[in-house]
C-alpha cells in the first residue's frame, strides 16, 4: 500500500472573502453542482477510516477551500479524534491547512500548534497588491487582517508558510514583495491562474514579461540571502536547485507528469487534482468506494496519461530537464487531446537563462557544505 495524499474541501467553494482571481470559484462554476456545502460527519468518518486503511507508510491530510476554517473548529477536532481512532497501523499522519486568516482567533492558533498542523497563510506581498484583489465581504481590502493573523501565529508558535499569488500587480513589486514576506522564512510564489473560459487579459492576468521580471528579481534576493547565510525558503526556487542537485522535486507541478492524489469535495466525491474538480474527472466517492478502487478508475488513468505528452518545442528545449513543461493546468486548453505549451514558457526561458549559473553556484555550495560537515 502507498503513501496517501488527500486534499480536502470541507466547505466546498464557500468562503468569507471575495478574491477576484479565485481559481476554485471558476472551477465550481464548471460543475453541475457548484457547491456541496459543508461536509457531513458520516462523510468525514468514512474519509478518515478508508484513507488510513489504504495508506501504508504515511498519510497526509490537507484542507483547502474556499475557506476550510468555515467548517468550524469542532470539525478539525473531530478529524484529529478520528485519525487517532482509525490509525490501527500507527503510521505517521501529517495535517496541513490553507487559510486566508480572515477571522481566526487565538483558539485556532492554539489548536494548530498543539496538533502540529502546518498552516499556509495567503498574503499577496505588499498592502496595495494584496488589497487589489483579496477583498472581504464588505468589498474592503484584507491585508491588515492577514498580517494580524501572521503575527498571532508567530506569537503562538504555529508552524506556517506564506502563499503569495503572483498577478501583474504583485509582479510590479518583486523586491518589495520578497522583503515584506521573507521574515516568515517559508514562502510560496504561485502564478495566477486564468479561468477555463478566459477570452483575454483580465485585471489580474500575469503576462510573461512581468512574470519573468518577478522571477529574476526575487531569485536574486533569494540567492543573495542564501550566499550570505540568511537562507529563506522559496518553494519553487528550492525545487529547481534540488533538481539540479540530482534530487526529485517535491512539488507535483514540477515532476513533468501528473500523479493521482485524492481531492475530496464536501459531499465525499473524489477527483485526481485540485485544479480539475470537474464532473468529467470524478473518480468515485468516499461514502461508497475504497481508495484502492478509485485510484484504478478509468478517469484517474486518463488524467495521468494526458500529462505524459511532451510538446515538440519542449522536447527540443535545453531547459526541459529543469522546467519539465510545468503544471498541466498552465498548459490548457488541450486541442484534439494534446496539451499546449505552458502559458508561461517565455518567462521560464528568460528566468533560467538569467539565473541558471547562480543556481549551480548554490548546488556547489550545498555540496561543499555537506562535505565539510562530515
Amino acid at each position: 500500500m502507498p503513501h496517501a495524499t488527500l486534499l480536502i474541501k470541507p466547505v466546498s467553494d464557500n468562503c468569507n472573502m471575495r478574491c477576484r482571481y479565485c481559481f476554485y470559484n471558476d472551477v465550481a462554476k464548471h460543475r453541475d453542482v457548484p457547491s456541496y456545502g459543508v461536509m457531513k460527519p458520516e462523510t468525514l468518518d468514512a474519509l478518515v477510516r478508508k484513507a488510513l486503511s489504504f495508506a501504508d507508510g504515511s498519510c497526509s491530510f490537507g484542507f483547502q477551500g474556499g475557506e476550510p476554517t468555515l467548517a468550524g473548529l469542532d470539525f478539525f477536532k473531530e478529524t484529529v479524534r478520528l485519525q487517532l481512532e482509525y490509525n490501527y497501523g500507527n503510521i505517521p499522519i501529517a495535517n496541513s491547512i490553507q487559510t486566508n486568516g480572515y477571522r481566526l482567533g487565538p483558539e485556532w492558533a492554539e489548536f494548530f500548534r498543539e496538533n502540529n498542523f502546518l498552516v499556509g497563510l495567503s498574503i499577496d506581498g505588499v498592502k496595495h497588491a494584496h488589497d487589489s484583489f483579496r477583498l472581504g465581504p464588505d468589498g474592503a481590502g484584507t491585508y491588515e487582517r492577514a498580517m494580524e493573523t501572521a503575527e498571532m501565529f508567530v506569537r503562538q508558535g504555529v508552524e506556517f508558510n506564506i502563499l503569495c499569488v503572483i498577478n501583474n500587480v504583485v509582479a510590479s513589486y518583486p523586491v518589495e514583495t520578497y522583503n515584506a514576506l521573507k521574515k516568515y522564512k517559508y514562502l510560496q510564489f504561485i502564478p495566477c491562474l486564468e479561468g477555463f473560459d478566459s477570452l483575454g487579459p483580465s485585471p489580474f492576468t500575469l503576462d510573461n514579461d512581468m512574470y519573468a521580471g518577478f522571477l529574476n528579481a526575487t531569485f536574486g534576493c533569494y540567492y543573495a540571502d542564501f550566499m550570505r547565510g540568511a537562507y529563506v525558503s522559496v518553494r519553487n526556487f528550492d525545487n529547481y536547485v534540488n533538481i539540479l542537485a540530482g534530487r526529485p522535486p517535491e512539488q507535483c507541478g514540477m515532476n513533468g507528469v501528473c500523479s493521482c492524489y485524492f481531492l475530496i469535495e464536501a459531499d465525499g466525491s473524489v477527483y485526481p487534482c485540485d485544479f480539475y474538480v470537474l464532473d468529467e474527472w470524478r473518480i468515485g466517492n468516499v461514502n461508497v468506494n475504497s481508495f484502492a478502487k478509485m485510484i484504478k478508475n478509468d478517469a484517474a488513468r486518463r488524467f495521468i496519461e494526458v500529462s505524459h505528452q511532451i510538446h515538440e518545442d519542449c522536447a527540443a528545449c535545453g531547459w526541459y530537464g529543469i522546467c519539465r513543461g510545468g503544471c498541466r493546468r498552465y498548459r490548457e486548453p488541450a486541442l484534439g487531446g494534446v496539451l499546449a505549451k505552458n502559458r508561461h514558457c517565455g518567462a521560464f526561458i528568460d528566468f533560467f537563462s538569467h539565473s541558471f549559473d547562480k543556481m549551480m553556484k548554490m548546488v556547489e555550495k550545498l555540496k561543499h557544505d555537506a562535505e565539510t560537515a562530515i
